[in-house]
């Protein structure tokens, strides 16, 4: 990873930490988020997995009036760091614990890589 791409990636991390802690606060059912990135394809690449607890809580978060909070914040906080992205809605994708229970033993490294 360059020094550049390594720079980023804390910025990126920085920014998320705070995306995640206001979630946290705010969505019911709202684990945690990560992000996926190729810095050789980037910002094209970025992917935030924003995780649920549950398949009924993300379900209920999709449904609510306030499902695009998430994409909206992560947008904006991008942005602040530059970070211009045509559709949103390409880069944030949500998941549960659930699922990857279910799918993946509960294990996230083999789920996301």
């Amino acid at each position: 990873m360059r020094k550049s791409d390594k720079k980023m990636d804390n910025q990126l991390r920085l920014v998320l930490t705070d995306v995640c802690a206001n979630a946290l606060k705010q969505i019911d059912g709202f684990q945690w988020l990560t992000h996926l990135v190729n810095y050789s394809d980037f910002p094209k690449s970025l992917k935030v997995v924003c995780v649920f607890d549950t398949n009924d809580s993300l379900d209920n978060y999709l449904k609510s009036d306030r499902n695009n909070h998430l994409q909206s914040i992560i947008k904006a906080e991008l942005n602040n760091l530059g970070i211009k992205l045509k559709n949103v809605v390409n880069h944030v994708l949500f998941d549960t614990e659930e699922n990857c229970e279910q799918q993946h033993n509960g294990n996230w490294a083999k789920r996301l890589g």
